[in-house]
C-alpha cells in the first residue's frame, strides 16, 4: 500500500472515527482503525467499531498502490495530529517484506515515523441493514431535534432504555423524546420523508419507532455539524440503525425495552402561566445557582401576578441566601414552586428564542417550558418538594 494525502484531511477524519474506538477493547484488533486505500476511487476509507457504535468516513487521496490494514488508533491519531501541514506519504511494506509484518511508514516534510499494524481479516465488519426500512431526513431537521433533546437523556447506565433518545415518525415529521425520569423533552421537526424497500411511505412511518443510545447520537451530531445540504438515509431494523450521507456512515445498536409512554405525562390544561425573556431568566438562574450548588441545587420561584414579577430565591443553610427578581407576564394565582436549578438552566440553554413560556398547575405537578416562535418543543420538569 502506498498513498499521499493532506495532513489536515487525514487528521480530521481520524479524529471522527476514533470516537468509535473502545477505551477497553475486548479484542486487540478493536483498538485499531481499519484503513482501506482504494486505487480505483482514489480515496481512503477509515472505519472504527466498538461492537456497539461504528463510524466510517472517506476522503480523497492520491492512492498509488491500494491495500487494506489496521493501525493503532491512539498512536496513529496522536502522530498525525502533530505533523505539520502539507502532504503525508503512507507506505506499508517493501518489495522484500511485502506486507507480512504490517510495518507502516509515515513520511512528512519534517520527518519519518514507523508503526506496526495488524491484518484486516479479523476486523469486524460494520453492521448493515438489508431487510429493514429507510427514512430520509434533512441534516438541518435531524440536528435540530438532536440538539434540543439529547441533554434530557439519562447518564445512568442502569436505566438502560432511558440512556437513549426515542425517535418516531409522525405523519408531519419526526418526533424526538428523551427523559431521565426527572425531566422530559419532546421535539417535533417537520418535513421528514420515509420509504420502505418494497413498501410505502406510510408503512415506514408506522415502523420508525426506535430508541438510539445517546452516545451514538452525540457522535452523529458532531459529524453532521460538519456537513451541509444533503439528506441522511436512516436504515433500521429490530436491533440496528445505520445513518448514511455523502461519504460517511454511523451505525449503532438499538436499545432494548419499552420506552415510557411519555405523551401521557404532559398535562393538557394549566391554571398558571409565565412568559419571560429567556436570557434574562437564564442569567438570573446562573447567578443564583452559585449558592444553590453549595447545598442542594434547589431554587424557589415565586409568582406574583399583582406586580407581574417572578422572584428566584435560594436559601443555602449555613452558607447564605440570594434573591433575584425579573419582570414577567403572569396569569393565574400566586404560587411558590421549587425546581432543580440545573434542570431549568439546561432547558433554557437549549432553547434559542427570545421569550419562553412556563405553564404549571400546582407546586407538585409537572411544569412545561416551551419556546415562543420556534420549533415545537415541550420541556417537562418535575418540581421539588421542600419543607417550609
Amino acid at each position: 500500500m502506498k498513498l499521499v494525502c493532506s495532513q489536515n484531511s487525514f487528521s480530521t477524519n481520524l479524529t471522527l472515527v476514533s470516537r468509535a474506538v473502545s477505551s477497553r477493547p475486548s479484542h486487540p484488533i478493536l483498538a485499531n482503525i481499519l484503513l482501506v486505500a482504494d486505487q480505483e476511487l482514489q480515496q481512503i476509507r477509515l472505519s472504527a467499531f466498538d461492537l456497539s457504535l461504528g463510524i466510517q468516513t472517506s476522503f480523497p487521496a492520491d492512492v498509488i498502490t491500494g491495500g487494506t490494514l489496521t493501525l493503532p488508533a491512539k498512536l496513529l491519531t496522536d502522530i498525525v495530529s502533530r505533523l505539520p501541514d502539507g502532504d503525508i506519504t503512507l507506505e506499508n511494506g517493501t518489495e522484500e517484506t511485502a506486507e507480512a509484518n504490517f510495518l507502516t511508514t509515515l513520511t512528512c516534510a519534517s520527518g519519518r515515523y514507523q508503526m506496526r499494524g495488524m491484518g484486516a481479516e479479523d476486523f469486524p465488519e460494520l453492521p448493515v441493514v438489508e431487510a429493514g426500512q429507510v427514512a430520509y431526513l434533512s441534516i438541518e431537521n435531524l440536528l435540530e431535534g438532536l440538539r434540543s433533546s439529547l441533554f434530557s437523556a439519562s447518564s445512568d447506565e442502569t436505566k438502560q432504555v432511558l440512556t437513549g433518545v426515542h425517535l418516531t415518525m409522525q405523519p408531519d415529521g419526526l418526533e424526538f423524546a428523551a427523559t431521565d425520569g426527572h425531566r422530559l423533552t419532546v421535539v417535533q421537526t417537520m418535513n421528514a420523508e420515509a420509504s420502505e424497500a418494497g413498501g410505502t411511505a406510510n408503512e415506514a412511518e408506522k415502523a420508525l419507532d426506535v430508541t438510539i443510545p445517546a452516545k451514538a447520537l452525540q457522535e452523529l451530531t458532531k459529524m453532521l455539524e460538519r456537513q451541509t445540504g444533503s439528506d441522511v438515509a436512516v436504515h433500521f431494523d429490530q436491533s440496528q440503525v445505520v445513518f448514511e450521507w455523502t461519504d460517511q456512515r454511523l451505525t449503532s445498536r438499538l436499545l432494548e425495552g419499552q420506552y415510557p409512554n411519555y405523551r401521557q405525562l404532559v398535562p393538557r390544561q394549566f391554571s398558571r402561566q409565565i412568559t419571560a425573556e429567556r436570557r434574562l431568566l437564564l442569567s438570573a438562574l446562573e447567578r443564583i445557582a452559585v449558592l444553590a450548588d453549595q447545598k442542594n441545587n434547589i431554587v424557589k420561584l415565586t409568582l406574583d401576578s399583582t406586580s407581574q414579577l417572578l422572584s428566584l430565591s435560594v436559601d443555602a443553610q449555613d452558607v447564605g441566601s440570594g434573591k433575584e427578581t425579573i419582570p414577567a407576564q403572569i396569569t393565574g394565582d400566586d404560587l411558590d414552586v421549587a425546581f432543580n436549578v440545573k434542570y431549568l438552566m439546561d432547558g433554557l440553554k437549549t432553547i434559542a428564542t427570545t421569550e419562553i413560556q412556563i405553564q404549571l398547575n400546582t407546586a407538585t405537578s409537572p411544569a412545561i417550558v416551551t419556546p415562543l416562535g420556534s420549533i415545537k418543543m415541550t420541556y417537562l420538569v418535575m418540581p421539588v418538594q421542600v419543607r417550609s
